[in-house]
């Protein structure tokens, strides 16, 4: 049995496609694996906050030397790297916002990403090393965009600033285990949109079966 993480990024409601695909993916990964867990986080309706001195000050201070006000700052970091960390597949929906991710999202990114809990820091005499602290998870990310093109060779390409940050930032804490699953050209009309649709559909219905 798995824990699934669901994440949502979009501010947009039932208008947002990579809404609506994490949820007809997480529905048929749940008749698939019905016997699976889920947890789901909004945090598109529900941002979480940029971190600020006091986060940096307890995320780098000895959790036994934490003051109150300390603990309260890294209270809900704490509670979302508990919350990663508890799942083994996330399903996350992350729109292409201006060639990159929304803010919301990185914004949640900087709080999971953390010393001692996603990724260990080991100085040594060249310099230091860190390691990832996170494995054996898969993620499948949904991701929209207005226009075709980002994929490797295509004319936006060098503009993608999208799949290789999350291949970095997730890599580092661990997980290289990613899939995308795109939609694309909302920009370009009725047709081409519900043509991306049905190829992104039948990309879940193969990833959510095997």
């Amino acid at each position: 049995m798995a824990h699934l993480l669901h994440i949502d990024s979009s501010p947009r409601g039932e208008r947002s496609h990579s809404r609506r695909m994490t949820q007809e993916f997480v529905n048929q990964w749940k008749q698939a694996h019905p016997h699976d867990t889920v947890t789901y986080r909004d945090i598109g309706r529900n941002p979480v906050p940029y971190v600020d001195e006091l986060w940096i000050a307890a995320a780098f201070t000895p959790p036994e030397q934490h003051t109150p006000e300390l603990r309260d700052a890294i209270r809900l970091s704490n509670q979302l790297v508990d919350e990663f960390l508890a799942a083994d597949v996330y399903v996350v929906g992350v729109p292409m916002y201006n060639f990159s991710v929304p803010g919301v999202f990185k914004s949640y990114i900087d709080q999971i990403v953390r010393i001692g809990r996603t990724v260990a820091f080991e100085p040594n005499d060249a310099g230091h090393v860190y390691k990832p602290l996170v494995s054996g998870k898969k993620m499948f990310v949904v991701e929209a965009r207005g226009d075709s093109g980002f994929e490797p060779g295509g004319r936006y390409e060098p503009m993608n600033h999208h799949d290789p940050y999350l291949n970095a930032v997730f890599g580092f804490m661990g997980i290289t285990d990613i899939t995308f699953i795109h939609v694309e050209k909302s920009e370009y009309g009725e047709n081409n949109l519900v043509e991306s649709i049905a190829k992104a559909r039948i990309k879940i219905a193969e990833l959510a079966a095997a």
